[in-house]
């Protein structure tokens, strides 16, 4: 496939990516009213896992398992450690604040595509995460509070966890026998595994069934957990490790403007500021005229 069209094409699926994540903070935040946080993770993986081996056969693709070490890790981290980490912030810390802590991942990627990939950003790049990081801050608010040093610990460490699974997934992409959708079923499974373990060890309320909650999971099962996770790694296959990182900023700030339109929560005038600011950081980075 010819560079402009892969990069086409990941732009593409960077935009359904956004809908889909951001559009989930609120399904994800209704379905915690039925059942703790970490049941929902492992049963929402759970079915995501059998979707994308689904996905798998519909397309006839083969069942064979990557190399199941770098694969390991990928789960360990993307999968269980990102939710895991992100899940207990949650539940120590003001939900919706914490949770956009964890989309200070692209600022790990860049250090550690940096220094794992030797992937050095360009002038041009250090400018937008310069603008993005206090666009970032605008949109958190961290003067309002975030639900304590516990909490946001927490919610950063997830960040960084999922910053270390993109670039061990571009590592191993790198070596070109792995395919998204094949690396994505996999390494789900395997960070399921890890997830059920929580869920289960982990004391929680008992899960109410009613329809509201089923809905929510089904909705997480096919998009959230399943589809757009192989387009994450869609993307991350495509696209350079730090611009895949910065691009993924724009789920934060769509999920704000949704958040206004379905349950009333109007921006204020800090959050308005950074939604401008890492806008404009998102449209200099993958706008902007490239060399070579």
């Amino acid at each position: 496939m010819p560079r402009t069209d892969a990069r086409r094409g990941a732009l593409y699926a960077l935009i359904a990516l956004t809908l889909i994540w951001s559009y989930n903070w609120i399904v994800m935040k209704q379905a915690l009213q039925y059942s703790g946080p970490f049941a929902f993770s492992a049963l929402r993986y759970v079915f995501g896992t059998a979707v994308l081996f689904g996905l798998m056969l519909l397309r006839r693709e083969s069942l064979a398992p990557p190399p199941l070490k770098p694969a390991l890790a990928i789960g360990l981290t993307q999968t269980a450690g990102f939710q895991a980490l992100v899940q207990l912030a949650l539940v120590g810390g003001g939900a919706g604040r914490t949770a956009l802590l964890a989309y200070t991942m692209p600022f790990w990627v860049v250090l550690l595509a940096w220094f794992a990939l030797r992937e050095r950003p360009s002038a041009r790049q250090w400018f937008c995460l310069a603008a993005a990081a206090p666009g970032l801050i605008c949109v958190l608010e961290p003067w309002r509070g975030l639900g304590g040093l516990r909490s946001t610990a927490l919610a950063l460490a997830g960040g960084l966890s999922w910053a270390v699974s993109v670039v061990l997934a571009k590592r191993l992409f790198a070596r070109g026998t792995v395919e998204p959708l094949q690396l994505t079923a996999w390494q789900m499974l395997l960070g399921t595994l890890a997830l059920v373990a929580l869920a289960l060890l982990i004391p929680e309320r008992p899960i109410d069934w009613a329809p509201s909650y089923v809905a929510a999971l089904a909705y997480n099962a096919v998009l959230p957990s399943g589809i757009a996770w192989a387009l994450w790694l869609f993307i991350v296959q495509r696209l350079p490790t730090h611009v895949a990182g910065m691009t993924s900023l724009a789920v934060p700030i769509t999920g704000v403007l949704l958040a206004w339109a379905i349950l009333g929560e109007r921006p204020d005038a800090a959050e308005t500021a950074g939604i401008a600011l890492i806008a404009a950081a998102l449209l200099t980075l993958n706008l902007a005229p490239r060399r070579g």
